[in-house]
């Protein structure tokens, strides 16, 4: 081996040892941001409660409750239950990061254990990285970004729909009460139409809950939560799924069954907003070490190259994020599309 040889493997273990400095400095942040967050859950948490004892109180005294307490009280009640659900939105895009760079920082020291650098490193050395970040950690930087921003118009939508509609409850209530006395039969009437207005708004905040975090996907699994999902997508936009489900009928760990669910939940979102397709296939196939699933339609279809080099320009859940999220899980993703044949998208992650 010649020098020059030598100097480019040397070159390589410096490279890798700073990375893993920088991946453990990171990751040190990572701790202190899960921490700072999870005690801000707390403390919403008992808010929350608070708020929902108060709320309770009001229901049993509305008679003699002032209307300024009531929309005060319900206000703080929806502002703290959706800082809360954003919160603990925060704690699972962190706790996902960080498991990433964990299991990419393990990569990192089998790499110096196997060329016998790994002693000379100090695990928890202050000193910067002269280095940049990784294209690894680039990447869960960009999915991190892409995660928030549709997070934010999620919360836009709550605070816009939902919560907006709640205030309307309220005031409603107020005119029912007051034509109680005065005109019992159009009374009746209002109160029909607030029946009427709380069931759309009790819908339309299940459906966000669900977009944000299904709960069923940490109860009952990946294939009753995407069953689920199907059923709400056939109802809300009259577009026939037809899910196959394949393979050993198992729970997989947590972190692939939430990049399936993630993965196939954009997907059939931009079919529905960008193809106009008249029916989705989706499949569902868990081996013994890994979980394969393909959603096709026969939409419109796009240039994929085109696609790909939006996606890269844009802060949303593109199809290069949703590539980088497969990818950082040891998987792949495979797009087949052109103009006026649809799509089809496979992709598959390990789950050992």
């Amino acid at each position: 081996m010649n020098e020059s040889e030598n100097l480019s493997i040397e070159q390589v273990i410096e490279q890798t040892s700073q990375e893993y400095e920088q991946i453990q400095k990171e990751l040190k942040e990572l701790d202190v941001l899960i921490q700072q967050n999870n005690s801000e859950a707390e403390n919403l948490t008992r808010r929350n409660a608070q708020l929902t004892n108060q709320v309770r109180n009001i229901d049993a005294n509305l008679d003699t409750m002032p209307r300024d307490d009531i929309r005060n009280t319900y206000r703080a009640a929806q502002e703290t239950q959706l800082r809360l659900m954003m919160t603990r939105g925060q704690i699972e895009q962190l706790s996902g990061k960080q498991d990433s760079l964990k299991r990419y920082s393990e990569s990192l020291r089998k790499v110096l254990d196997v060329s016998g650098s790994l002693a000379d490193i100090a695990p928890d050395d202050e000193e910067d990285a002269d280095g940049q970040a990784s294209e690894s950690s680039v990447g869960v930087v960009k999915i991190i970004d892409a995660q928030e921003g549709e997070r934010r118009s999620l919360a836009n939508q709550l605070h816009d729909g939902p919560a907006q509609a709640l205030t309307n409850l309220i005031l409603q209530a107020e005119i029912c009460e007051r034509l109680f006395d005065s005109d019992p039969s159009r009374a009746r009437t209002e109160l029909t139409t607030l029946k009427d207005a709380v069931s759309q708004t009790f819908q339309k905040v299940r459906e966000f809950i669900f977009e944000l975090r299904p709960m069923m996907l940490d109860d009952l699994g990946l294939t009753p939560t995407l069953k689920k999902l199907f059923e709400d997508y056939e109802e809300k936009h009259n577009i026939p799924c037809n899910f196959r489900v394949m393979g050993e009928d198992k729970r997989i760990p947590p972190h692939a069954e939430v990049t399936i669910f993630r993965v196939v939940q954009q997907l059939i979102k931009n079919a529905q907003q960008h193809a106009n397709p008249t029916q989705l296939q989706i499949s569902l196939d868990i081996g013994k070490d890994r979980a394969k699933s393909i959603v096709e339609d026969d939409g419109s279809g796009f240039d994929f190259e085109t696609a790909m080099a939006a996606s890269r320009q844009r802060k949303t859940i593109g199809l290069r994020t949703m590539e980088e999220r497969v990818e950082m899980l040891g998987g792949e993703l495979d797009v087949d599309s052109s103009p006026g044949r649809g799509t089809r998208a496979e992709f598959w992650i390990p789950t050992v």
